[in-house]
């Protein structure tokens, strides 16, 4: 009988920190609603595609220059698989099980590479970093584990004449 308490009061304690947790994050996504607005949409023309889709994990988006401080709004928070295309009028993330990101051109102040992004830690250069400005005005990173490394350089890499940033 001891044990089926011990067990049941474990239980509960466990269930109250999952439910605190998931408070959490509401309340952070609550906060945070006013600094993001809404999200630019994908237009009808998005341009010639200047480099190859990219597939790879979205790692999340946060407040720029926090690499740890995690955008909790909508799904902008959750990893997901992810395919990664620019084309010349900005760049389109597509994510498996959430909505598409556009990021404008004009919205682009860099692109680089860093060792990590959203509490995920890689090696030297194992994340490429997008940092754009929000209609909102508040700056964002948006983290991009590529399967293949080598597409980095091409990325950072200036195709439309656009501002983009070296490694910082």
């Amino acid at each position: 009988m001891e044990r089926t308490l011990w067990v049941v009061g474990l239980l509960a304690l466990f269930a109250l920190c999952v439910w605190l947790m998931y408070r959490g994050w509401q309340s952070r996504a609550e906060r945070q609603a006013a600094s993001i607005g809404e999200l630019p949409s994908v237009p009808a023309d998005c341009g010639a595609q200047l480099l190859e889709p990219t597939t790879g994990m979205y790692l999340g988006s946060t407040f720029a220059p926090s690499w740890q401080n995690r955008i909790a709004v909508g799904d902008l928070g959750f990893r997901a698989t992810a395919e990664l295309t620019r084309f010349e009028r900005g760049i389109l993330l597509e994510r498996d099980g959430a909505t598409v990101i556009w990021i404008p051109q004009e919205s682009i102040t860099a692109v680089r590479t860093e060792r990590g992004h959203a509490g995920k830690v890689m090696t030297e250069d194992g994340v490429l970093v997008i940092r754009w400005k929000l209609p909102t005005g508040t700056e964002v990173d948006t983290g991009f584990r590529g399967d293949d490394k080598t597409v980095y350089p091409a990325w950072r890499a200036d195709p439309t004449s656009a501002t983009t940033g070296e490694d910082e």
